[in-house]
């Protein structure tokens, strides 16, 4: 039987129990917390198994030698009750080890209270919590003063102090966003060979489905790979992304309810397929951002989101435990195939309406991700010997000297996507189109965003030149632009700005970088930035170039 997204959220999940080699996470939101008692049988329901959330230090250890339990025992009670496995961490400061009263402030002032701490709950909760990250994206703003060798200096003081008190303890790096750049400089900063698994947040790759983004999302395990082995780390080391999620209305809203759903199943399915262990929903029960919106698959008052039914209809589907075995390409659409306890299951979907082969009947396909049990034994086999070739949807760049990226009503992509296009508006010539960067609007009008296929730039790729084919409007005034590009530290200026020539050709400029690392943490690699331009311009092209 095949049953498409949206008509399998009618049946009910079976429930699960404790299942370490289940992917199935829910990251519960610290201004919910306290509602766990009533989440969680909710999440039960839903086939969650694991849950990202621990109380915060000042909660468990209000005072130097002073230690309150209460809070964490009764919440690692529930979850035991209802079968879902803790991820802890080791979240933030307590304000009397920091030096300015707050729990966000690195260094702390002794580094014994970290110790201290970090002993406590290992020690504790050493058989119900294993896996625990340290901090909660140090690399952003929940983290006051962080910098990567201040991360590593607390990574190993947690490692072998957890060790010590529980060698069965496991500690994981963890970042903001997809940020590779960061993890690799707190490995180079001492924290190599201190960690045993590796936590990431692609928010802004998730985001990237919604407009075709799936073969830049299926190479996050591999980039994570690459930096790994670059450092001599161990290649096996689980991947997690404990936080990922896209909001929908707070009122109920037919399509964008249906959106958050469908990127929640390809989100899961494309991260699973590419080798996570463990991936974890934001969040559980969501609270409002302020601006109508939210992450949770519950929404406030308590009523159940199109997307609480999609991981219910995922967790049936696909089992408890499900196996990869491997992808099959649908005639261009995408198809993954899974098996929990000796049953096989394809999930499909496609960029548009379209009817495939399966065997010797056919598969209607949508951009909506379908499940189908009725697998021919030779596809179960083909997808099995698929497993280890690479995805095939895309052409390889790895050999190409250059890749571009041709703009206009519809984009020509040879190696560079641009990632929103709808940042940018078409205008059409007598005989061609090109893009206009909206720069008098604002906002996100001042950008246009690129991301380069990762086979062209693999991790330790530095030396790239970037070319932008550019030129003023017929009727503008001055105009020009910078460029914001992925580096080894992070998203930064490349500091050249380019002011485009007068009259009506087409002109362009190339800037040279010496330490790119194009790993989409954000979900693009560079943007054209168009802050301070007095006029919008035109986009004709760009070109990404190794040196």
């Amino acid at each position: 039987m095949i049953r498409p997204l949206l008509a399998a959220l009618l049946f009910t999940s079976t429930g699960t129990g404790l299942a370490d080699q289940s992917p199935w996470g829910i990251a519960l939101g610290a201004e919910w917390s306290g509602e766990y008692p009533r989440v969680n049988p909710l999440l039960h329901e839903a086939g969650v198994t694991w849950m990202r959330y621990f109380p915060e230090w000042h909660s468990v250890q209000p005072a130097k030698g002073q230690w309150d339990f209460k809070r964490a025992d009764d919440f690692v009670a529930s979850a035991k009750k209802h079968g879902i496995t803790i991820s802890g961490g080791f979240w933030y400061a307590a304000p009397w080890a920091t030096t300015d009263g707050g729990t966000r402030r690195v260094p702390l002032k002794d580094p014994q209270d970290w110790k201290d701490y970090v002993k406590g709950m290992a020690t504790r909760y050493g058989k119900d919590v294993l896996w625990w990250e340290v901090w909660n994206e140090f690399n952003g703003s929940f983290s006051e003063g962080g910098t990567p060798q201040i991360y590593a200096d607390m990574v190993k003081d947690a490692y072998t102090t957890a060790k010590a008190a529980n060698p069965n303890a496991k500690i994981g790096l963890s970042v903001a966003n997809f940020d590779i750049g960061f993890l690799d400089a707190t490995i180079k900063a001492g924290a190599a060979g201190h960690f045993d698994f590796v936590c990431v947040h692609p928010y802004e790759n998730l985001g990237s489905l919604a407009n075709g983004g799936e073969r830049g999302y299926l190479s996050l395990t591999a980039s994570l790979r690459q930096m790994l082995a670059a450092n001599g780390q161990k290649q096996d080391l689980p991947l997690w992304i404990t936080e990922f999620g896209i909001q929908s209305t707070i009122q109920p809203d037919a399509a964008a309810d249906a959106k958050q759903a469908e990127i929640f199943t390809k989100g899961y399915v494309l991260s699973l397929a590419q080798g996570f262990d463990k991936v974890f929903w934001f969040e559980a029960r969501g609270p409002a951002y302020g601006k109508g919106t939210d992450h949770g698959i519950i929404r406030e008052d308590w009523s159940k989101r199109p997307v609480y039914d999609a991981y219910r209809t995922l967790t049936r589907e696909l089992g408890k435990e499900p196996h990869y075995l491997g992808w099959l390409d649908l005639e261009g659409a995408l198809g993954f195939v899974f098996e929990d306890q000796g049953k096989p299951c394809l999930v499909a979907w496609a960029a548009s309406e379209k009817t495939v082969k399966l065997g010797d009947r056919e598969l209607p396909l949508s951009k909506s991700p379908i499940f189908t049990h009725e697998l021919p034994a030779d596809l179960r086999k083909q997808a099995q010997e698929n497993a280890a070739k690479p995805f095939p949807w895309g052409t390889d760049f790895a050999k190409a000297k250059q890749v571009s990226c041709i703009l206009g009503a519809t984009n020509r992509s040879e190696g560079v996507t641009q990632t929103n296009p709808e940042t940018t508006s078409v205008m059409n010539g007598l005989d061609s189109s090109a893009r206009r960067a909206n720069v008098s609007k604002g906002g996100e009008g001042l950008y246009a965003y690129f991301r380069v296929d990762p086979t062209f730039v693999p991790f330790g790729t530095k030396e790239l030149e970037i070319t932008v084919v550019a030129k003023r409007l017929p009727d503008g005034g001055s105009a020009g632009m910078n460029l914001t590009y992925e580096s080894s530290s992070g998203y930064k200026g490349a500091g050249t700005w380019w002011t485009i020539p007068e009259g009506d050709q087409w002109s362009e400029h190339t800037w040279k970088l010496d330490d790119a690392n194009f790993a989409g943490g954000w979900g693009w690699n560079f943007r054209t930035d168009g802050a301070g331009s007095p006029s919008d311009f035109l986009i004709k092209e760009v070109r990404v170039k190794k040196k």
